[in-house]
């Protein structure tokens, strides 16, 4: 049986074989897939690996027959050996098939393209960092695997374990960041914190989480550049999740403007304008005076919308259609800086503001309050009462009804 092309036409054979073999499940395997979906990406990710697998199987055990009476032959332990460390990559490819599969068929189920999809997202987050831990670890151990089928490793004994000491200090001083991205990978699956498809605000950029592994964070930025970061940075600076809870939010827009605006007029057009776009998701519109200085007022309309694009869109559809009705219909409003010239007489002195009286003063302070219930932003609305009770504290007294 030590006859070269014994040898060979039995490893030609066990090969062809296994090939059939691998064939024939594998046509078993899709037909059993169109009524399983896993069974069918099992077939699909592990046919490959499967026929690798089989075909170093089969050569090794054909080899291991045929050269039974050459045993001790240092040939025929160097092409074992080399057989077996196949047969160990091509196990431990196949294996790495199985979750990738189970990957597939998850997020095949877990569609992000629906409202409301923060727990979907949260889910298919866990699922792809949980494939790449488990693929790492089975490499880890195929490698600690193939080491052992040496046995010049094997034979290293006393000397390796004296110094497995050293050698771990330094491995772990140099691995450091790289175990530490590591291990803030997992932490952020397990706390939640940040998901694929976040919209977040880091570095000064806003972009939307494209890709998240073990080391690092791929953020995909408004005007398509990618900002790479580590894993680590998440877990050892603030950064702003927009999307943690729910994707609603509110924006601003500010306008300053001459105190010579007619605010109830400017607040009127402003709903107006929020109400026919179709970014606005009914929440909040609201118009106040935030400041008095220098000369000027400042207008501030807070709106809401249903994520972060629509927002954006929002404010810059109202920023624009606002000023170009200040330009039209109030140019007294528009920015301006006066100057007092006295002559020689003097300054003319301005008129007295008239007296309300009677009706006419009711009905003026009737008019004054139902403008500034309508223009607050913690009130006038059950939405607005609600959000101004996550600014009252737990011990507080004041209470809304």
């Amino acid at each position: 049986m030590d006859n070269p092309l014994w040898i060979i036409g039995a490893a030609l054979g066990a090969a062809l074989a296994a090939l059939l073999t691998v064939a024939i499940l594998h046509r078993i395997a899709r037909g059993v897939g169109k009524r399983s979906r896993l069974s069918h990406e099992l077939a699909q990710h592990s046919h490959r690996a499967a026929q690798f697998a089989g075909v170093a199987l089969a050569v090794r055990i054909a080899v291991a027959w045929t050269t039974r009476s050459a045993a001790g032959e240092h040939w025929r332990d160097s092409l074992l050996r080399v057989l077996s460390a196949l047969v160990i990559v091509a196990t431990a490819w196949l294996i790495v098939t199985v979750p990738v599969a189970v990957e597939a068929v998850a997020l095949a189920r877990l569609r992000a393209d629906v409202p409301n999809n923060r727990p979907i997202r949260r889910m298919r987050t866990q699922v792809v960092l949980l494939r790449r831990v488990i693929v790492a670890v089975v490499c880890v151990i195929t490698f600690g695997v193939l080491l052992m089928t040496f046995p010049s490793v094997r034979a290293l004994g006393t000397s390796v374990l004296v110094s497995a000491g050293v050698i771990g200090a330094v491995t772990a001083f140099a691995a450091q960041s790289v175990l530490g991205n590591v291990l803030a990978g997992i932490q952020l699956v397990l706390s939640d914190a940040v998901r694929l498809d976040d919209v977040v605000v880091v570095e000064g950029e806003w972009g939307r989480v494209e890709t998240m592994t073990l080391s690092y964070v791929a953020v995909q930025i408004w005007d398509d550049r990618r900002l790479i970061l580590p894993t680590s940075y998440f877990n050892s600076k603030p950064f702003q999740n927009w999307t943690r809870t729910h994707a609603a939010l509110l924006g601003t827009v500010e306008f300053d403007v001459d105190w010579a605006v007619p605010i109830q007029a400017a607040r009127d057009e402003m709903r107006r304008l929020v109400a026919a776009s179709h970014l606005w998701d009914r929440r909040v519109c609201v118009l106040q005076v935030t400041d008095a200085t220098g000369g000027l007022i400042r207008l501030r309309a807070l709106v809401s919308a249903s994520d972060a694009g629509r927002l954006w869109d929002l404010r810059c559809q109202l920023r624009e259609q606002m000023v170009v009705w200040l330009r039209t219909y109030q140019p007294a409003a528009l920015p301006r800086t006066r100057t007092a010239l006295y002559g020689v007489g003097g300054a003319r002195p301005l008129p007295d503001a008239p007296a309300r009286k009677g009706d006419a003063g009711r009905a003026h302070r009737r008019a004054t309050e139902r403008d500034t219930e309508r223009a607050r932003v913690f009130g006038g609305s059950v939405d607005g009462y609600a959000r101004g009770a996550f600014f009252v504290g737990p011990h507080s007294s004041v209470h809304y009804e």
